[in-house]
């Protein structure tokens, strides 16, 4: 099983939207460089979210752009949340390590305001990096 990296996204703060970019720098042990979330002090230092996912918000006619639910990077093909905690990825020269499902979400975040659901705390997963580099949208997904 194999996925592709259909958009990166990052924001400047917590609990917002992300904007999508074309091509991202992933930094060992921290997550993606410029991105709000990512920190050495803890296991979600880059979010996934399926296109599938996100599909799913789609047929009840919400309009939606990548990076809509704060995902790092978007993804087709794959299914995450198959994906046992301790799998390891690579993205390019980059490899992940998934350290997570789901996660409480804030209270009525922004990303709810917006959107009037968030789909992370149910679908999203999350990873640490265990080695960095750079990746770009259209990059194959291997699970090793």
């Amino acid at each position: 099983m194999h996925g592709i990296v259909i958009s990166i996204n990052i924001s400047e703060n917590k609990g917002t939207t992300k904007k999508a970019i074309e091509e991202a720098y992933i930094i060992e042990n921290y997550g993606i460089e410029g991105d709000a979330h990512a920190g050495s002090h803890w296991n979600r230092q880059i979010s996934l979210l399926a296109i599938e996912s996100i599909e799913k918000m789609k047929e009840k006619g919400i309009s939606l752009n990548y990076g809509d639910f704060a995902e790092n990077i978007t993804t087709v093909g794959i299914d995450l949340l198959s994906l046992p905690v301790g799998t390891k990825i690579q993205i390019g020269e980059c490899i992940l390590e998934i350290t997570q499902h789901g996660k409480k979400c804030h209270s009525k975040c922004e990303i709810f305001k917006i959107v009037g659901d968030c789909i992370m705390p149910r679908e999203g997963v999350f990873a640490k990096v265990l080695k960095g580099g750079k990746i770009k949208v259209g990059e194959i997904i291997n699970i090793i």
